[in-house]
């Protein structure tokens, strides 16, 4: 018989888990700080519990985390790293250091199944959805590398689901890790620092409205259809008038949720005075922020990066008309883990790869 891995699972899992062999639900909580809050994966070490449980623990149970393989430190402070799975695969996480707060970008998926062709995840091809351990994973080993600071804070401050993958394409994982995140016998992020990263999956906006409460980002990067499903082709499926309505039904005022609206600047493609203009019409109606998002290469693209000066003209045209519009800047390219820039290793890809390498052999001939 196959054992728990507790690592993944939240607060109401472990409760079903203790239900399940005969212990208090109360064990649930005991078990979510050892493992999350002092990082403790030997039931040996769990003092509180009894002899007789912390056995049974050992015949049912285990705590299973993924393994750092490398690290990378940028000159500017960031750090990149990747990290094994059991499946030989390996996926990226990156934490980002600035004055007052610790960003950490997890990922999701080993590769991605949406195929964007302005980020390289979306080149990688796809392998398989991680599970909650992994996810959380991300965050348990950031917290061990990093420690806290002299004051005996943690220095991962805020998370961003917004690495490797579609997260809303893995939703029960993915909602399974935030909620570890949030809650106060784990991790204690506020919802407002827990940040989920989305491409438009218009029917899942929805259900984490009322499953999971943490910030909304919107990968949007086009103001207008055509545009948009060449750099996104999920859009073909949800288009924006779809996406745009199912972030009015996401935010809630009592609840002060908010939207993030994402937009890479692509030279030549969405950075014109028209582009600005449609955006400032589509957005003008949604309480947002949006972040303007340097384009950062990676290989085998064909896109380049909008000038600093047209992007400094694209934020102005969007701030005179009213909106918030702050330059995203760029962090950890030395190390290739800026936006945009992860990959990882993926094994057993689908063969939407192989149909990517035939058609640029076809090209180069």
């Amino acid at each position: 018989m196959a054992r728990t891995n507790l690592a993944g699972l939240d607060l109401d899992g472990l409760e079903a888990f203790f239900a399940e062999i005969g212990e208090k639900s109360f064990r649930a909580r005991q078990l979510a700080q050892w493992i999350h809050q002092y990082r403790v994966v030997d039931f040996a070490e769990m003092t509180n519990l009894s002899k007789v449980l912390r056995q049974k623990l050992v015949e049912t149970a285990e705590i299973t985390l993924p393994e750092v393989l490398e690290e990378h430190i940028s000159k500017d402070g960031t750090r990149k790293w990747i990290i094994r799975l059991s499946c030989g695969n390996s996926i990226e996480t990156v934490y980002i250091p600035e004055k007052g707060r610790g960003t950490l970008c997890v990922s999701s998926q080993v590769g991605c199944t949406l195929a964007c062709t302005f980020c390289s995840t979306g080149q990688q091809g796809f392998n398989r959805n991680l599970d909650a351990s992994e996810i959380i994973g991300q965050l348990w080993l950031a917290n061990e590398y990093l420690g806290k600071d002299p004051k005996g804070k943690r220095l991962v401050t805020n998370v961003v689901m917004m690495g490797m993958g579609e997260p809303l394409a893995n939703y029960n994982n993915v909602v399974t890790a935030m909620k570890l995140m949030r809650d106060d016998l784990a991790y204690g992020i506020s919802w407002r620092r827990v940040t989920l990263s989305t491409s438009g999956m218009v029917p899942l906006i929805d259900k984490l409205r009322e499953d999971c409460h943490v910030s909304l980002a919107i990968s949007l990067h086009a103001a207008n259809d055509k545009l948009r499903s060449e750099i996104i082709p999920l859009n073909d499926k949800y288009p924006i008038a779809e996406l745009l309505a199912a972030c009015k039904r996401y935010v809630d005022v009592q609840q002060r949720r908010h939207i993030t609206v994402e937009y890479v600047m692509l030279e030549g493609i969405n950075d014109s005075v028209q582009d600005a203009k449609d955006l400032i019409r589509i957005l003008k109606d949604l309480p947002t922020k949006i972040n303007l998002i340097p384009f950062n290469p990676f290989p085998r693209t064909s896109y380049k990066c909008s000038s600093k000066k047209v992007i400094a003209r694209f934020q102005q045209q969007l701030s005179d008309a009213g909106l918030v519009a702050t330059v995203r800047k760029t962090r950890g390219d030395d190390i290739v883990a800026a936006c945009g820039q992860l990959a990882g290793e993926v094994q057993d890809r689908t063969r939407r790869t192989q149909r990517i390498a035939q058609a640029e052999a076809l090209q180069a001939q």
